[in-house]
């Protein structure tokens, strides 16, 4: 892997949304008897994103009161993953960070603006009068650059985060300067969910999400501890069509670099955005969704989420997210009482021109059910 692959690939940045699809043929894993019906109509996009390159691919739809879920496999009686597949979830693991900062402001123990704090060997970087607060972090607003500076000198390209330690992450804030003050600029930053993770549990941040999201939300396989039963579930991630090994990271993994999860978790916590008052965690849930800060015209930001307008005039609600081995989008919209969730076993890139097919095709879903 190159270095300019492997800094796009440690960084995982927010990819475009652009919704151009992408023609193809594969083999479905469900079949179809209703040529109109939604399993057709997804069939549709799980080719489209066989074609592009995945080895497989898994979706899960929420169209009103109706649930689907339905994979494929590239080649002709390979195997198809199902709902409780297990994939590497990425960023999208950022909305489940800031669901639990947004648990803990409803509860009034932390409040949004409260400035960011950690144990005082981990010096906070500042530019200009106001400290980074939690909401900034949470909005890509701290003025952070998206890796800490020392992350990718010692890094294993297949692996970046994995031995990065608390230590290195003293000695990278010691170096880190902000390219901004606070709460002006969106810029996307892992370093800054990162930190959030840390300043709501420190050195505990996968149990808390487990504790605090994972867990109330009935989200089973959703976790950075692959469990045995998990394992045997587990596609195999790619990269340039070769096997690569998976993520690893105790330290950053409030930004996503390290989630497991499934589509059948993935589409309960969709049903959850969707429904936040069948929810235990409503009130936070709707918090997160209240938008907080505007990029331009087309995207505002919530507390972990993106929003931007859909064709119809309604409002999509989305994030994605991918490791060096998977790729993955999730998508809403409340007005409609949709969602769609896709998730691949390879790691792709978006350009200036298109974005990655896994968010053109999942977004492009939700438009046509949307639509519908």
């Amino acid at each position: 892997m190159n270095r300019r692959k492997f800094l796009a690939v440690a960084t995982a940045a927010t990819a475009g949304t652009g919704a151009s699809l992408l023609p193809g043929n594969a083999t479905a894993a469900t079949a179809e008897a209703e040529p109109d019906g939604l399993p057709a109509r997804v069939r549709r996009y799980l080719d489209q994103a066989l074609a592009a390159g995945s080895p497989s691919v898994i979706c899960g739809v929420i169209q009103g009161r109706r649930t689907h879920v339905q994979g494929a496999g590239r080649a002709v009686g390979g195997s198809a993953p199902d709902g409780r597949t297990v994939f590497q979830l990425g960023s999208i693991t950022k909305t489940l960070t800031a669901t639990a900062l947004a648990r803990a402001a409803c509860a009034g123990t932390v409040p949004l603006d409260a400035p960011l704090t950690l144990p005082a060997r981990f010096p906070i970087p500042r530019k200009g009068p106001r400290r980074i607060t939690l909401a900034d972090l949470a909005t890509h607003t701290s003025g952070l650059p998206s890796l800490p500076p020392n992350l990718l000198a010692e890094a294993d390209p297949l692996d970046p985060y994995a031995h990065y330690t608390l230590d290195d992450l003293a000695a990278g804030l010691r170096e880190t300067k902000l390219s901004t003050e606070p709460g002006k600029v969106h810029a996307y930053s892992n370093l800054g969910f990162g930190l959030l993770g840390q300043a709501l549990a420190f050195d505990d941040v996968d149990a808390m999400l487990r504790r605090q999201v994972a867990a109330p939300l009935g989200l089973v396989d959703t976790t950075t501890t692959l469990r045995p039963d998990m394992a045997t579930r587990k596609a195999v991630g790619h990269a340039d069509k070769k096997p690569v090994p998976d993520w690893h990271d105790r330290v950053l993994s409030g930004a996503g670099t390290s989630m497991y999860s499934t589509a059948d978790d993935m589409v309960r916590f969709l049903d959850a955005q969707l429904h936040p008052g069948r929810s235990r965690l409503r009130a936070a849930i709707e918090l997160t969704q209240k938008p907080r800060f505007t990029v331009d015209r087309y995207t505002r930001l919530g507390l972990g989420w993106h929003l931007g307008p859909m064709p119809s005039g309604r409002t999509m609600t989305w994030h994605n997210g991918g490791t060096g081995g998977f790729s993955t989008c999730a998508a809403f919209s409340r007005e409609s009482g949709t969602a769609v969730v896709m998730m691949v076993n390879t790691y792709s890139e978006g350009t200036e021109a298109a974005p990655r097919p896994v968010d053109a095709l999942t977004i492009g879903l939700l438009r046509e059910l949307d639509a519908a």
